[in-house]
């Protein structure tokens, strides 16, 4: 398991609305015996609940790393990055981009906003398991997180 510098279990929020990229994101850090929490919320509303600890989310944990899709409904993965990084409870957590969209403004836009990197998702599933791993690999291999702040 993953910690922290504080010794504490880093969470993962993956904030994405397709099944299919859920489950492969669940198998893919099965298959790398990823075994940091992973909560799922499949819209941007529902993003921003979590982290506010809103309704069915009051006693989650606070993520240590999000991976976030842009196209969400009711609210964009644009406007939740925006509302993360213009927040200081949330700025300093880590937002991976994981989207299907290559387009430059979008990867601009992420960047522009303070993501802290942009990856466009593979279509092939071994693809897509090479790049969760990368993703482990990087963000809980190399990087040093910031401690769980309350």
């Amino acid at each position: 398991m993953i910690v922290d510098e504080s010794g504490n279990l880093v969470h993962i929020l993956l904030v994405e609305d397709s099944p299919t990229d859920v489950m492969m994101t669940r198998e893919a850090m099965e298959h790398y015996k990823v075994l940091n929490p992973l909560h799922v919320v499949d819209d941007g509303v529902a993003a921003m609940e979590f982290l506010r600890r809103e309704g069915q989310y009051r006693s989650a944990r606070r993520p240590g790393l999000i991976i976030l899709d842009l196209n969400l409904p009711r609210k964009s993965g644009r406007e939740v990055l925006e509302e993360l990084k213009t927040d200081p409870e949330y700025k300093n957590i880590p937002v991976v981009i994981l989207t299907t969209s290559k387009a430059e403004e979008d990867i601009a836009r992420s960047y522009g906003l303070h993501a802290n990197c942009y990856i466009t998702k593979p279509v092939d599933f071994e693809k897509f398991i090479d790049v969760v791993r990368t993703i482990n690999d990087f963000w809980f291999g190399v990087v040093t997180l910031p401690p769980d702040q309350p």
